[in-house]
């Protein structure tokens, strides 16, 4: 694209997102760094909706790295509640301990020293770097990597999994100001968020739909079929519904009631972890993929074992 076709892209888009972007909290002035990385690692691959509920109650008891570092890792992966994929909560507990030891308590300000931080990535440390410091950097997530496919190379969507070219592509259209670069970033994700969306786009609301390549080239399909993430009956379900077992209980459940379900297996402590024991299951899984899945979150370090049975990382 020429020159001036990029400007125009950069004023109409960051001009609709000035007048449309939602209110998020993350977004206001007054929030920090910290609570930006919080934001950041838990709405991937989670939407807003499900996210602020919990980043509010996190934000509430930890409003610092510090606050968090202080207690069980075990703690984070508790109130991490349902919001899916609990090793992000770990890596959080990791990254605001790397934080305090390393970083005086504070986070990191620039894109190189956040990917010194356990479980932080290349798009979470561009995020935080621009959204948090204002700092130029190439933010690409799937929001805005579906955008471009459509606004530039007018594919319906875009590649199955990030792509040289695609950052190359990024690159080439970020504004060269510091500012100008964090206004785009934020403006293109939320395009993609609210009207440029995987399904069902509002091509009729969009700032650039004039100079859309999909649009022009008639809307064609989509290069490949998307596959989506199977629930019901999979490991994931059912390492969901050991997790929900062990949230609720005030301490370690006998791996033998996780496995098998028996009633008279139950310590007392464990009493308020019935009611999701009986959601595991009624899953009625076999007793191999409970083993499997079990196996998993010790595994992965979402539970431990000892003597009295299982319970979430101390």
């Amino acid at each position: 694209m020429e020159p001036d076709q990029i400007l125009q892209l950069h004023t109409r888009i960051t001009s609709w997102f000035a007048d449309n972007a939602r209110r998020l909290p993350w977004r206001e002035p007054d929030c920090g760094a910290w609570g930006i990385l919080v934001s950041e690692v838990m709405l991937q691959q989670t939407p807003v909706v499900r996210v602020l509920p919990v980043w509010q109650e996190w934000m509430e008891r930890w409003p610092e790295p510090g606050a968090l570092a202080a207690e069980a890792s075990g703690e984070a992966v508790r109130a991490w509640g349902r919001l899916g994929y609990p090793r992000r909560a770990l890596r959080l507990h990791a990254a605001a301990t790397a934080i305090v030891a390393d970083h005086g308590g504070k986070v990191p300000d620039t894109y190189a020293r956040l990917l010194t931080l356990p479980g932080v990535g290349d798009y979470t440390a561009a995020a935080v770097a621009a959204f948090a410091f204002g700092r130029r950097e190439t933010v690409v997530d799937t929001n805005i990597r579906r955008v471009h496919a459509r606004l530039v190379t007018g594919n319906a969507l875009p590649s199955q999994s990030l792509t040289a070219a695609e950052m190359r592509l990024a690159v080439s259209l970020l504004p060269v100001d510091d500012a100008g670069s964090v206004a785009w970033n934020a403006a293109v994700m939320e395009l993609g968020a609210l009207v440029c969306t995987a399904r069902s786009p509002r091509c009729d609301d969009c700032p650039v739909q004039a100079d859309c390549a999909w649009v022009r080239a008639g809307r064609p399909e989509p290069h490949y079929v998307p596959k989506g993430q199977s629930w019901h009956g999979t490991d994931r379900q059912v390492r969901g519904a050991l997790m929900a077992v062990l949230r609720e209980a005030e301490g370690p459940v006998l791996r033998e009631l996780l496995l098998t379900g028996p009633v008279d297996l139950v310590a007392p402590e464990a009493d308020a972890a019935l009611g999701p024991l009986a959601a595991l299951h009624a899953l009625a899984a076999p007793p191999e993929q409970l083993e499997r899945a079990l196996d998993g979150l010790l595994r992965d370090g979402l539970a431990e074992l000892s003597d009295a049975g299982v319970r979430l990382p101390a």
